[in-house]
């Protein structure tokens, strides 16, 4: 089999990209096998190796072992979020835990140890470079904080451990795909559709005859429910379908309450058993903000600020609200303002402050406008080409391909951008990457970059025309890219987004400002159908309408951090009750009403199945960054080289090479202040 299985070989292809359209699902299981085994030979090479140990023969050979396990690891679990079927889910219940374990058996290999720990003991004589003793540190303590220095026994059940997390966090992610796939609102006419957008109307249309209905079908996919909980005006219809959302993998078929209570205590058992209090004392150890304390301080901090706002501008919400539907024939009195309200009611808020609305703007924004859009930018800033390209094989019809080049004219990068829902896409946004970058005998071998997102479907008669809220997402996402595109180091390991989780999200929300500024606007927002550039008008109303309801998002941005701080921030053995621990902790940031059939931690994927455990704050806290940042692009120009220059040299191609408070100090001079995300946020003069 080993000779058919292209996994198991280099790929002959255009860059060395992934032969998708050739890979079969049974070629993933033998893969790993034979990776694995490989990955094993290579530790054995290191640990057998007479020589004394060197940085070069056991700290570099480290960061260069598992090459092909991290090929193909990338791969699988790329498709299990953006193409996933019954049988990849199955492959990944089966390897996971097989991957924990090989994991385990690295950091836990006292040999291995020994050597890494002996170059580590020399570390003041070695006269290593600042990348070099940034792998070493990085290495030392990969062991050190994973169990190296523990008994048998106890190294024993940290392998337990890890195997059942591997487990839990992955059917946490199944269950919560199956519970969105599982739900469908099927209307067969038109009649409680008032209000809603046509384009809407029409995406729901060609759902419901995607499935052999007639009539018009609504799932729990963004572009499906954004839209009817917006625009809808027939409110038990917006009831139904906040309900089904708020209920995902809760008190359903696939509940995660016991996942959540299983995941959280293992956690803190294993943190436990590694010499610290709470696993979120283990993970922000490795973080800016260093302790639990600081996260919780920092939230108090601009909580403090946005509470005050956000009540204000809930009570003025809910005046609006009640006097709207009082003076609507087709709607029964509002007494008080319910969740399923939100959306609705504050759009009509904003279009009558502002006279501004999606519905309005959405023409300006076509899809391939917008990727050509922030191509444009990337180009102005850092000198980035992109062509798009066939020669690049994709794992489905709607993913698109480009070659990146620097402005010499050589290879910055291969990039992969995955645009629309499906079945067996989970929701959301996010980047990745199926190769690294690295160097290595004088190569500087180039990353492959994707983003993954679920924007608008083309109709049969409109293109795809995002909201301006997917504007900033493609934006956010495409700035996780960069960060990926333009690294520039050594390992592997260290290379592009392989960055503190509190630091990671800076290049991405820091690109989502070029999405208020004219010059910016002017190169993409251009209407599908004339080609007029955005008014000058609409461009200042978007300015104008920025910190809408700014007080209610950063109240709603620091309650999913404090929750996710909850579960992870104390001993959670002693929680019983999933939804009542969650009612306790929103006690302090809820205006609305709660929903008895609603609970976000069940599908909380980011903290349950991705990697924001004790780090979900971490979006506010990179906030304070961009808004930092960005004062200084728009003090010398949202297009200034010099500046752009420095952004890229300090932060976007640097990696994890650094303390990333060193890195911002010396692109911007001076560590960030939380003035100017307050500032910008309206929360203070």
């Amino acid at each position: 089999m080993s000779t058919e299985n292209i996994l198991l070989n280099t790929f002959e292809t255009f860059e060395n990209t992934a032969p998708f359209s050739k890979i079969k699902e049974e070629y993933f299981e033998p893969a790993f096998a034979k990776a694995i085994e490989k990955a094993r030979a290579e530790i054995d090479a290191i640990t057998q190796n007479d020589d004394t140990p060197s940085f070069e023969n056991t700290i570099e050979a480290l960061d260069k072992s598992g090459e092909a396990l991290g090929r193909i690891s990338s791969l699988f679990f790329n498709l299990n979020s953006a193409e996933t079927n019954d049988e990849i889910q199955r492959i990944a219940r089966e390897v996971s835990p097989k991957l924990s374990e090989f994991g385990n058996d690295v950091t836990l290999n006292q040999d291995l140890f020994k050597r890494v720990k002996a170059v580590y003991d020399l570390r003041e004589d070695l006269e290593l470079n600042q990348e070099q003793q940034t792998l070493l540190d990085k290495q030392y303590k990969r062991f050190s904080r994973n169990g190296a220095l523990l008994s048998a026994d106890k190294k024993k059940r940290l392998r337990e451990i890890d195997s059942q997390l591997s487990k839990l966090t992955l059917k946490f992610g199944e269950n919560v795909l199956a519970a969105t796939n599982a739900f469908e609102l099927h209307l067969p006419d038109d009649s409680r559709l008032a209000g809603l957008p046509d384009s809407a109307k029409e995406a729901a249309g060609e759902a419901a005859e995607a499935v052999g209905k007639k009539g018009y079908v609504f799932t729990l996919d963004y572009p499906s429910y954004i839209p009817l909980m917006t625009y809808a005006d027939d409110r038990e219809l917006r009831e139904e379908m906040s309900k089904a959302f708020g209920s995902k993998a809760f008190n359903d078929d696939f509940d995660n309450q016991q996942n959540i209570l299983d995941i959280v205590s293992l956690r803190h058992e294993r943190a436990q058993l590694l010499g610290y209090r709470t696993h979120a004392h283990f993970v922000l150890e490795e973080r800016m903000a260093k302790t639990p304390e600081k996260v919780r301080q920092f939230s108090e901090e601009i909580l403090e600020k946005a509470k005050t706002a956000a009540t204000k501008e809930f009570h003025e919400l809910s005046r609006f609200a009640i006097a709207t539907a009082a003076e609507q024939e087709h709607t029964s009195p509002l007494t008080q303002l319910e969740k399923w309200d939100a959306a609705y009611y504050s759009e009509k808020l904003k279009q009558q402050n502002f006279d501004l609305d999606d519905e309005m703007l959405k023409p300006y924004f076509k899809l391939d406008n917008v990727i050509n859009g922030v191509f444009s930018i990337a180009e102005r800033l850092y000198g980035l080409n992109f062509e798009a390209t066939d020669q690049v094989d994709t794992y489905h019809p709607d993913v698109k391909t480009y070659i990146v080049k620097n402005e010499d004219g050589s290879l910055n990068s291969i990039f992969y951008a995955d645009f629309f829902p499906r079945k067996g896409k989970r929701n959301g946004a996010w980047m990745t990457s199926f190769k690294s970058q690295w160097k290595d005998d004088q190569e500087n071998s180039r990353p492959h970059v994707s983003i993954v997102c679920n924007f608008t479907k083309p109709t049969a008669t409109k293109p795809s025309l995002l909201t301006f809220n997917e504007v900033t997402t493609l934006f956010h996402e495409f700035g996780h890219a960069l960060h990926g595109m333009l690294a520039d180091t050594q390992y592997r390991s260290l290379s592009g987004t392989s960055v503190f989780w509190d630091f990671v999200e800076l290049p991405s929300q820091v690109l989502e400002n070029w999405c208020y500024e004219k010059e910016a606007l002017e190169l993409f927002a251009k209407h599908y159908e004339t080609g007029e550039v955005i008014p000058q008008e609409y461009i200042e109303k978007i300015k104008a309408a920025a910190n809408f309801q700014e007080g209610l998002q950063t109240l709603r941005q620091l309650s999913f951090g404090m929750l996710d701080m909850s579960w992870h921030g104390i001993d959670p053995t002693g929680i019983e009750d999933v939804k009542a621990h969650e009612r306790k902790t929103f006690e302090k940031t809820d205006l609305y009403p709660d929903i008895a059939t609603s609970c976000m931690s069940t599908s909380f994927g980011h903290i349950f199945q991705g990697g924001y455990s004790a780090g979900y704050y971490s979006y506010k806290w990179a906030e304070v960054l961009d808004a930092d940042a960005f004062e200084l692009f728009k003090k010398n120009g949202i297009f200034d080289r010099p500046t752009a220059q420095k952004f890229r040299e300090h932060i976007l191609s640097k990696g994890g090479t650094e303390d990333p408070m060193l890195l911002y100090t010396r692109f911007r001079g001076s560590e960030p202040k939380i003035d100017a995300l307050l500032k910008r946020a309206g929360l203070v003069a």
